[in-house]
Formats: structure tokens, C-alpha cells, sequence
């Protein structure tokens, strides 16, 4: 991932930003991030989760491809891999063609990152981690298929505190409190093949 530009663009100018390709971008600090292309594991790995998570909220919307606006020094928004709602914050969601959780909107329940190789380790177990801490978000899930683990990060009182789950140990979640899936079984959802 590296940045697009050099020129800082504004919130406006970012949420109007359109190459004419399927690229997506997010926004540090007023510059343009491209993000890779998803390798076929991580994408099945995303919309898997996204089947199972609907048989446990099945009146809440799941969305893999929404942008959340989080907090820092400057403006900055996000595309993680899923993003469950909770009712407060699927019901603020306006019905424009934006797609964006702004942060005057309430948090949603669980955002899940499934990193890819490179760059994307330290942005999503650092910067994103503090970002979707900061933001409010209950539970921050990271499916890291390179190290075969998953980090459940639950906030408490204001901080993320992490549980390292790999092998078969089941995942334990406040915000779904009857999951099912062991490490191994969410990695698996990629099927067979390697990562990018």
C-alpha cells in the first residue's frame, strides 16, 4: 500500500474522488492509500464470515463495503473487510450513494480486518487497532492467515484488551456471544488456497 498522491485532498474532495477504476482508497491524514487488491483467500474468508454472522443477526445489515470515518490527528476513513451494524448505526446510515459511517454517527458492533501480506500488518494490528479503539467500535476482529491466528479485540472501559485465539480454540465474542467457529475454522473459510 502506498499513497496515491502527494497532494492532500480535503474530506470533500476524497469522498468525490473517482480514477475511473475499482481501486479503493482510504484516507491518512488528507492523502490518498490505495489498497491492494484482496487475494481470493481473504475475500472468501470475508464474505464466509459475512453468511455466518447473518444467521446471528438476522435483521442487522453486515457490509462489506462500507468506508467508517475514524478519529486522528486528521480526518481519516477506513474500508475494512466487514463491518457488522448495530441498530443505531444502520439506522443512521443515509440513504445516498456515499456509503460512509461518519463519525457524528453511532459505532457500529464489530468491525473484522483479514490481513493481507505487507504493509497491511502494521495498518491493521496498529493504526487501525487504535483507530476503531478510539472510535468506540465494541469488538475489532484481525484473521491473520500468514500467522494462522485471530485477535479478538474487546473494548473495556474506553481500551481494546486482545485475546490471541489460533488452532482450535474457539472464538469468544461479546458482541456474538454464541459463536460458534475455532481459529482454524475461520481460516478456513478461505479454502485451500495460499494467500496473495
Amino acid at each position: 500500500m502506498t499513497s496515491n498522491t502527494t497532494l492532500k485532498l480535503t474530506k470533500e474532495e476524497y469522498l468525490l474522488y473517482d480514477d475511473g477504476t475499482d481501486a479503493r482508497y482510504e484516507l491518512e491524514d488528507g492523502l490518498l492509500i490505495e489498497m491492494p487488491p484482496e487475494s481470493k483467500r481473504n475475500n472468501r474468508i470475508a464474505v464466509q464470515l459475512q453468511y455466518i454472522l447473518a444467521q446471528y443477526f438476522p435483521t442487522i445489515f453486515i457490509d462489506l463495503r462500507i468506508r467508517i470515518e475514524v478519529v486522528s490527528n486528521e480526518y481519516r476513513y477506513r474500508w475494512p473487510d466487514l463491518l457488522v451494524h448495530t441498530p443505531e448505526s444502520e439506522a443512521a446510515m443515509p440513504d445516498d450513494d456515499q456509503n460512509t459511517l461518519w463519525i457524528s454517527m453511532p459505532a457500529p458492533a464489530l468491525v473484522v480486518e483479514v490481513v493481507s501480506p505487507g504493509d497491511s500488518h502494521n495498518r491493521d494490528y496498529r493504526r487501525k487497532r487504535e483507530e476503531y479503539e478510539h472510535r468506540g467500535i465494541p469488538e475489532y476482529w484481525i484473521i491473520d492467515p500468514k500467522i494462522k491466528q485471530v485477535t479478538v479485540c474487546t473494548l473495556v472501559e474506553g481500551r481494546y484488551e486482545d485475546t490471541v485465539i489460533s488452532g482450535e480454540n474457539r472464538l469468544i465474542s461479546g458482541v456474538v456471544p454464541s459463536f460458534a467457529l475455532t481459529a482454524q475454522e475461520i481460516l478456513d473459510l478461505g479454502g485451500g488456497g495460499k494467500g496473495r
